[in-house]
């Protein structure tokens, strides 16, 4: 079926609802006792990491989001029990949630961590994107064709400075060309007019994603590579949508549009992720 204009406002309140709940249950929990259980398919510690408060959270969105999947016959993907559901395959829509992205940050109590919901279209088409950042209780949303908002206040990308910030994941620290990456970076963002460059690695991709345009100009990337990891569906769906909504750009790493419903896997090792907070900033990605 297709979801006319009055359902999808009904379904990005309830999104926004249960992001700010989820969110909120989190804040609550900070500096808690975490329980820490394994987790397939990473290569930093925060891959290794699900936390009760995940199941808590996750709890909460279904809470206020399932009476929705079965008024509108709606997929679901949900971080904690992906294993356990195809729907999202099967639908014309899904809900695509992770209760909590960035738990390492949480864990260590620093900025990066979020909730983050969003509505997808079968063909992998974000509609509805809902982040909720529990440190600063600030609400991100968009609806397809209808902008982006931190809170109630149009968001838009900053205006630009001197300053590049090149935001990423503590995996990248890793790569085995990061320091040449960097240099190669420096000296391709002086010939573009750019002044310096500030190394920013946040947190979790949700948030780097979105803070491509509140740190803007800025770059946020994560490589294909053939091991499972580079992220997965849910750490992309609502922060895309967001971020394109606020007049950001976003790609796999070869500039195609996200895959969003990968058929055979959640993982987004395949093709990469790129975040610009605009296209001129594209050709200082590094090349593989």
């Amino acid at each position: 079926m297709s979801l006319n204009d009055e359902q999808l406002k009904e379904l990005s309140y309830l999104a926004n609802l249960a992001a700010t709940k989820a969110g909120m249950h989190i804040a609550s929990k900070q500096g808690s006792n975490v329980e820490v259980n394994s987790k397939e398919g990473g290569e930093n510690i925060a891959s290794c990491v699900v936390a009760e408060i995940d199941l808590e959270a996750e709890k909460i969105i279904l809470e206020i989001l399932q009476p929705t999947i079965e008024k509108y016959n709606l997929g679901l993907l949900a971080e904690e029990t992906a294993s356990e559901n195809s729907s999202r395959l099967e639908k014309d829509y899904f809900w695509c949630i992770d209760p909590l992205d960035g738990t390492l940050a949480f864990s260590r109590n620093e900025d990066g961590y979020s909730t983050s919901i969003a509505l997808v279209a079968k063909n992998g088409e974000p509609i509805i994107g809902a982040v909720y950042n529990p440190r600063t209780q600030t609400l991100y949303h968009a609806l397809s064709g209808n902008g982006a908002y931190k809170n109630d206040e149009k968001l838009l990308v900053s205006k630009y400075n001197k300053k590049l910030t090149l935001l990423f994941d503590q995996s990248y620290l890793k790569y085995p060309d990061y320091d040449s990456q960097i240099e190669e970076l420096k000296i391709a963002l002086t010939e573009m007019g750019f002044e310096s460059l500030h190394i920013h690695p946040l947190g979790g991709a949700v948030m780097n994603g979105i803070s491509t345009i509140e740190m803007a100009p800025a770059l946020y990337f994560k490589f294909p590579k053939v091991a499972k990891g580079g992220g997965s569906i849910w750490d992309f769906a609502a922060s895309s949508l967001i971020q394109k909504e606020a007049g950001g750009f976003n790609s796999d790493y070869h500039q195609q549009p996200i895959d969003l419903n990968r058929s055979d896997c959640t993982f987004m090792n395949h093709k990469g992720i790129i975040f610009a907070s605009k296209p001129d900033l594209l050709p200082l990605i590094p090349k593989l």
